[in-house]
């Protein structure tokens, strides 16, 4: 037996919205949060000028964690290794999982390079070790090594490591570690919170119909259909 909706009109639906109070200065500390934590230094500058919002990292740190996020993007892994060092050596001497994936982003760089001979010194000296004490980062160092027995990478089994997208998630893990060292969070706030409005509008759709919003971009309030 199928129950049926309640209806809930816009102008019903927009007094609750606006019986919710919410401060000006929360709205401002969500959209900083965003700016650096995704690293819009710039912007950060110009909102806290704007609006009086502090952030609660020194502004000068992001334009260093995006020269390390931007290094390894570029396949610059040796000279991100420096800067993370420079920025707090403590990062990569607690993380030793952040350190082999950067040491194995190095190796994947050296075989897209075609530097073959350097590539098996490297992976032999620098990276079997760490797989001889974690069984994962052997695994993950074969997987690697395993690009040198083709030829044709595209038609590699394991060549998804030598796609940008692979440098980006490298890049990604790096960009969190330095966040936490500087005991912020590792992921803006402001996503989180739009999976919680997308997840609490599944919830009501199973009983109201309502005026919900569709596109996140326009925050648009659409007329539930009659």
């Amino acid at each position: 037996m199928t129950t049926s909706k309640k209806t809930i009109t816009r102008d019903e639906w927009e007094k609750r919205l606006n019986d919710v109070k919410i401060r000006k200065e929360d709205m401002n500390k969500l959209v900083m949060n965003f700016l650096v934590t995704e690293g819009y230094v710039e912007a950060a500058e110009k909102f806290r000028m704007e609006s009086g919002t502090e952030p609660d990292i020194d502004l000068a740190t992001i334009s260093e964690r995006m020269a390390v996020k931007k290094a390894v993007q570029c396949g610059n892994v040796e000279d991100a290794i420096e800067k993370v060092n420079d920025l707090n050596p403590e990062i990569l001497d607690t993380n030793p999982q952040l350190f082999f994936h950067l040491q194995q982003q190095r190796l994947i760089e050296l075989i897209r390079n075609g530097k073959i001979e350097e590539a098996l010194e490297f992976a032999q000296e620098e990276l079997a070790p760490r797989g001889e004490e974690n069984q994962s980062f052997l695994e993950e160092l074969e997987r690697t090594v395993s690009l040198l027995a083709f030829e044709d990478v595209s038609n590699c089994p394991v060549g998804e490591l030598l796609d940008i997208s692979q440098r980006l998630k490298t890049a990604s893990e790096v960009n969190a570690a330095i966040l936490t060292s500087q005991s912020h969070e590792k992921d803006p706030k402001l996503p989180s919170l739009l999976k919680m409005l997308l997840w609490a509008q599944n919830q009501l759709d199973e009983k109201f119909d309502y005026p919900r919003i569709n596109d996140l971009s326009s925050a648009t309030l659409e007329d539930p259909a009659v």
